[in-house]
C-alpha cells in the first residue's frame, strides 16, 4: 500500500504518529517561504507543510514545481495547526501533516478546467467537462453523487435479501420483443444478417422467472431504449426492478413503502413517515405483481 491513512481521516489523536498519504495535489500555497500542499482523495483532502529549514534543497524544489493535480505520496508527521489557523470547512482541519519525504507518481499538465472550483458546473461548457469526464469526477460533488448512488444500490439489495427476493441477472443480448421504444440492435457476426436486441426491460424474463417458482426477484437491471433524449429519457439508464408472485395490491404497496423508508434511512438519515393510503383488496388482482423504479 502506498498510503496508511486516507485524506480524511486524521483528527488530533494522530498527532504525533508519522503517516503515508496518498492522493491528488488540491491546490498549493507558497507563503513566507512555506509551502502548503492540499493532498486530496475521494474521501477529503489534508494539508501537508514542506520546510525548507527541515528538507533537502532537492526535495523542497520539487515541491515547488508540483501543480494541481499532480499524483503524489508524501510521508510526515501530524502535527496540531498553529494557533488560529484551523481550517473548519474539512474534516481534518486541526492538524497538519509536516513533511519528510515525496515521491511524484504522475505529473500533471495544464488542465483545461479547476477542478477546485465549486462553480465550475455554471462556468465550464458541459461537453468538455464530458471530454475530461475523469477530470469532472474528481470533483466532490460527483464524488458524492457516485457515492450516494453505492449507497442506494447496497441498502436495495440488503433489504431485498432481508424479505426473501432473488437476485437475477438477467440477459442483455435477446431476439426484438418491441415494446414502447425503438430498440438498439447488436448485429450478430456468426449469422450475417441477424441482430440481437438490447433489452427495453427485462419483462419477459421476470415473467419467466415466475412461471418457474422464483416467486420474489428483483435486478438493478440495465435498460436501452432508442429514443430522443429529453429531460425524463435517456439511451441507457439502470431501474430497481421486481416481481412478486401471489400477492395483493397491499402487499406490493407494502414492499415498496419499506423499502423507500429503508433506503432514505439508509443512504441520507431521514426517516420517513409511513403515509400510504389502505386499499380494499378485490377479486379482479393480479396474483402477479410487475414493478419498475428508476435509479
Amino acid at each position: 500500500m502506498k498510503r496508511t491513512h486516507h485524506c480524511n481521516e486524521l483528527r488530533p489523536e494522530h498527532i504525533g504518529q508519522t503517516v503515508t498519504l496518498a492522493g491528488w495535489v488540491h491546490s498549493r500555497r507558497d507563503l513566507g517561504g512555506l509551502i502548503f500542499i492540499d493532498v486530496r482523495d475521494r474521501e477529503g483532502r489534508t494539508q501537508t507543510v514542506f520546510d525548507p529549514s527541515d528538507l533537502d534543497k532537492e526535495l523542497f524544489e520539487r515541491a515547488s514545481a508540483l501543480r494541481s493535480e499532480c499524483v503524489i505520496s508524501i510521508t510526515g508527521k501530524v502535527r496540531k495547526r498553529p494557533e488560529g489557523t484551523d481550517n473548519p470547512k474539512i474534516a481534518t482541519g486541526q492538524v497538519e501533516v509536516g513533511v519528510t519525504t515525496l515521491e511524484l507518481l504522475n505529473y500533471a499538465e495544464v488542465l483545461p478546467f479547476n477542478v477546485d472550483d465549486p462553480e465550475i458546473a455554471s462556468k465550464v461548457n458541459e461537453e468538455l467537462r464530458l471530454k475530461y469526464r475523469y477530470l469532472d469526477i474528481r470533483r466532490p460533488e460527483m464524488i458524492r453523487n457516485l457515492r450516494l448512488r453505492s449507497k442506494v444500490a447496497t441498502a436495495t439489495r440488503v433489504f431485498f435479501d432481508e424479505q426473501g427476493f432473488l437476485e437475477v441477472e438477467t440477459p442483455i443480448l435477446f431476439k426484438s420483443t418491441p415494446e414502447g421504444a425503438r430498440e438498439f440492435l447488436v448485429p450478430n457476426r456468426r449469422e450475417p444478417g441477424t441482430f440481437y436486441a438490447l433489452p427495453q426491460s427485462p419483462q419477459q424474463f421476470k415473467q419467466i422467472l415466475m412461471v418457474a417458482g422464483v416467486e420474489k426477484y428483483y435486478q438493478l437491471a440495465r435498460c436501452f431504449r432508442d429514443e430522443d433524449q429529453r429531460a425524463d429519457r435517456q439511451l441507457e439508464f439502470t431501474q430497481i426492478d421486481l416481481e412478486m408472485s401471489f400477492v395483493g395490491v397491499e402487499d406490493v404497496l407494502g414492499v415498496l413503502e419499506e423499502l423507500t423508508v429503508r433506503v432514505w434511512r439508509d443512504t441520507i438519515g431521514i426517516e420517513l413517515p409511513r403515509t400510504r393510503l389502505s386499499l380494499v383488496a378485490s377479486d379482479h388482482l393480479p396474483l402477479v405483481a410487475d414493478v419498475r423504479i428508476g435509479f
